[in-house]
């Protein structure tokens, strides 16, 4: 027997596609829904869709953007479930594709690989799906990792400008031949691939950015950034042709489902070509992130020590172990970090010396206190007290109810600044504090109850709002 690497390249990407597989099977086990006519893994690969169609070179989708647009497929597959059940499910998705709950929020699956000799080895693969990146803005996107577009497209460690080349002939060809049905799925492939060029790319600057000798910036690099530039240019040419043909099969359509198929060919192919614009911008300045990163790193200091994973280190390798052998980690890690503390006395002669010390005198007074300049302060009053009793008649209502355009008119006849006051009034007396006048002791309470008006600001001198009804209602005998 000989190594296939075939058949490796086969088993990797079944195991890519366990973690949606997982989701049919663990959906018995919600005890909040009753999931069986959700099928969880065609959720999972229309949200994996979303998170790529979503992601940009320097960000990604958001939480909330990708809930949002799984909801109304989750809703399809169960139409008389309540929406925050769709909701719920849509969460649930996202959650389990990032495996939120980990350590480190992958995957891992163990296959089985002959080598050369014919000795059978268990190896295992991890990988991830989605991803949580903050970006420099402080929001965290969630971006789609090569296995997750490799899930998609039904390949996995394919060649990225090969794949790109062959989708775009096969969609020209597709779209010449009428075929739109077909061609909107390798449009969408072709679209993938062009998303997953630009995600190769950024990783590498990524790397760049934390170390530039962890990338071969000498031979490797500048190769990666001719060919991808030179993949670019003729990606633009062969997407602006087929874009003409579909912009032709749109306009001779005459069924409207088909001038409908075409029109989203149209958007793809247009999506596709402001990618490539965006990753010719982005290989244009590698570059110069290179030479920027080059000088930083060049004169930053020496690195420093990575701290401690409490967690991951310390927390749960202890937590396995006895108690009588987890208490000596325990010791000298709170040894290590409480850090060495010196004691108030030394020395027997210094304990002496310190008890014999004759205590200080210390004045009892700190001395003469200026005396400061006072400002007075300020009448904070905006109303005056004839206003306010004003305002007092008007809003004195024990047997009657009246509007409160009624009443700010009357207070404009009385003094032009009092219908602001009575509005202010009127606006605490609705939803009063009951229990409160009570404990006050007071005698009556206005109340102010809406009408489902509207004020009108011209006949009520500029006030606006909903129409009140106010009225005094006696608190009865208190004693």
């Amino acid at each position: 027997m000989i190594d296939d690497v075939g058949l490796v390249r086969r088993l990797k990407a079944l195991a890519c596609t366990a973690p949606l597989h997982d989701l049919d099977a663990r959906k018995g086990m919600l005890d909040w829904v009753e999931a069986e006519p959700y099928q969880m893994a065609e959720i999972a690969l229309h949200t994996i869709d979303q998170v790529t169609i979503a992601m940009d070179f320097d960000t990604g989708a958001r939480h909330r953007q990708v809930v949002d647009r799984v909801v109304p497929f989750v809703a399809a597959q169960a139409p008389d479930r309540h929406p925050d059940e769709h909701l719920r499910v849509a969460r649930w998705v996202l959650d389990s594709l990032i495996n939120v709950g980990t350590v480190d929020r992958g995957f891992r699956r163990v296959y089985g690989e002959v080598d050369a000799g014919g000795a059978y080895t268990r190896r295992a693969f991890d990988f991830k799906l989605l991803v949580e990146l903050a970006a420099a803005d402080g929001e965290v996107y969630l971006r789609a990792t090569d296995e997750a577009i490799n899930v998609l497209v039904g390949a996995l460690d394919t060649d990225v400008e090969s794949a790109q080349v062959a989708a775009e002939v096969k969609l020209e060809n597709l779209i010449i031949r009428g075929r739109l049905a077909e061609a909107r799925l390798a449009a969408e492939q072709a679209r993938y691939r062009t998303v997953q060029f630009g995600e190769t790319l950024r990783i590498r600057l990524e790397a760049t950015r934390r170390d530039v000798r962890a990338v071969d910036w000498e031979q490797d690099l500048p190769e990666l950034i001719g060919s991808a530039l030179t993949h670019i240019e003729s990606r633009f040419k062969a997407e602006s042709a087929i874009l003409k043909n579909i912009t032709v099969a749109r306009d001779d359509a005459e069924e409207p489902h088909r001038k409908r198929r075409a029109a989203d060919l149209v958007d793809i192919v247009g999506d596709c070509i402001r990618r490539h614009t965006q990753l010719q911008a982005r290989l244009l300045s590698a570059g110069s992130v290179f030479r920027a990163e080059q000088d930083r790193q060049l004169f930053a200091g020496p690195p420093q020590r990575a701290a401690v994973d409490l967690f991951g280190q310390l927390l749960l390798p202890v937590l396995e172990l006895p108690v009588t052998r987890a208490v000596a980690p325990l010791e000298e890690y709170f040894h290590g970090s409480a850090g060495p503390a010196t004691p108030p006395v030394l020395t027997l002669s210094s304990l002496v010396s310190l008890l014999l010390r004759p205590p200080v005198e210390r004045d009892d007074l700190v001395g003469e206190l200026p005396q400061p300049d006072l400002i007075p302060a300020e009448d904070a009053d905006r109303y005056s007290d004839e206003q306010w009793r004003l305002a007092d008649e008007l809003l004195d209502l024990p047997d009657v109810a009246r509007d409160l355009s009624g009443l700010l008119a009357e207070a404009g006849r009385l003094d032009p600044g009092l219908p602001r006051l009575v509005a202010l009034r009127a606006m605490h007396a609705y939803s009063p504090e009951l229990a409160a006048a009570i404990r006050r002791g007071q005698p009556s309470l206005l109340i102010a109850v809406p009408t489902g008006r509207r004020l009108d600001p011209a006949l009520t001198g500029g006030i606006g709002g909903d129409e009140l009804v106010l009225t005094t209602a006696g608190l009865g005998d208190q004693s």
